[in-house]
């Protein structure tokens, strides 16, 4: 539920305007835009957010075969309000919400092993049985070889507090290639925002690479390369924000498209280096960028033509 205006905290907007979207399916319509093949997982209630949601993404080309439907639980709301441009206030409305009762068992496994990359948040790690089913995706796809994806996306007000939310993140942290967090998400996981140190700190198990995003400073990701830590800064494109809200789903999912597209030489995995890294995050950052400058989510995620077009303006 989107505001009627920017400037105004939750209590103070006149009123609010449905808007389709979530970060795991902003990143999958993302992806489709960018020319990549995408399905989204996940399930909605018997109502019509749920079909609204189903539709949307079904416009967009992205595979929904692994939605379900719950009979009982109501769709999940998530009102914003945009206190300015860059910035974002978030209450959901779920008690519980149809995306916390996605069970193991009615996953589309098809999906999952065929899929090049998995992409997934903390959200659906709070519950039961939605935390059980998105670690049993985890494994079918890196089982299968995909590439598995964390955007750490941590929302307080879903988790009881942030000891159990911490507790959740790192246990899921280790079981993926690559992690996404913002700075924020960094200093309560690493105790430091500083790239090398939360690299150092979180890059374990499976993890081979690190990337924070900075809002207007860009990004950094810091990446394990024999014999040593390889650290590097991405900087934004400047633009006039009008809507910074999911620019963080369309950054991951241009650095998702860059690391999976198969007329690329080389294994996703063998694509987490830094040279590569460094491109693919030029990408991500014209994506983001350019997500930024109208309202709402989806309907502001770029096209690659777009974003081929914008980035040989620069």
């Amino acid at each position: 539920m989107f505001p009627a205006e920017v400037g105004r905290r939750l209590v103070d907007v006149s009123a609010f305007r449905p808007m389709p979207g979530g970060a795991p399916a902003n990143v999958a319509v993302a992806a489709q835009r960018l020319g990549a093949t995408s399905a989204f997982i996940g399930k909605v209630g018997n109502d019509a957010f749920g079909q609204l949601l189903i539709d949307t993404l079904r416009a967009e080309g992205v595979e929904t075969r692994g939605m379900r439907v719950d009979p009982d639980a109501r769709t999940t709301l998530a009102f914003i309000a945009m206190p300015d441009a860059a910035s974002a206030e978030f209450v959901f409305y779920r008690n519980p919400g149809a995306d916390m009762m996605l069970r193991p068992d009615e996953l589309d496994e098809t999906l999952l092993r065929r899929a090049r990359a998995l992409h997934f948040g903390s959200i659906s790690l709070i519950a039961e049985p939605s935390r059980s089913a998105t670690l049993r995706a985890i494994e079918l796809a890196g089982r299968a070889g995909a590439l598995i994806s964390f955007d750490v996306n941590y929302r307080p007000s879903l988790w009881p507090n942030a000891e159990s939310a911490v507790d959740a993140i790192r246990y899921a942290l280790p079981l993926a290639h690559l992690v996404k967090l913002n700075e924020a998400e960094a200093l309560l996981l690493a105790g430091s925002h500083d790239p090398l140190v939360a690299g150092e700190t979180l890059i374990n198990g499976q993890t081979r690479a690190c990337v924070i995003t900075r809002g207007p400073q860009g990004s950094a990701f810091c990446v394990w390369q024999e014999p040593d830590w390889t650290v590097a800064f991405i900087p934004a494109f400047p633009v006039e924000a009008v809507d910074a809200i999911g620019c963080g789903d369309a950054f991951m999912a241009g650095l998702l498209v860059r690391l999976t597209t198969r007329d690329e030489s080389g294994d996703p995995l063998e694509r987490l280096n830094e040279p590569y890294l460094r491109r693919s995050l030029r990408y991500a950052a014209a994506v983001g960028a350019l997500t930024a400058l109208r309202r709402g989510v989806i309907p502001a995620l770029p096209t690659a033509i777009q974003v081929e077009a914008f980035l040989r303006s620069r």
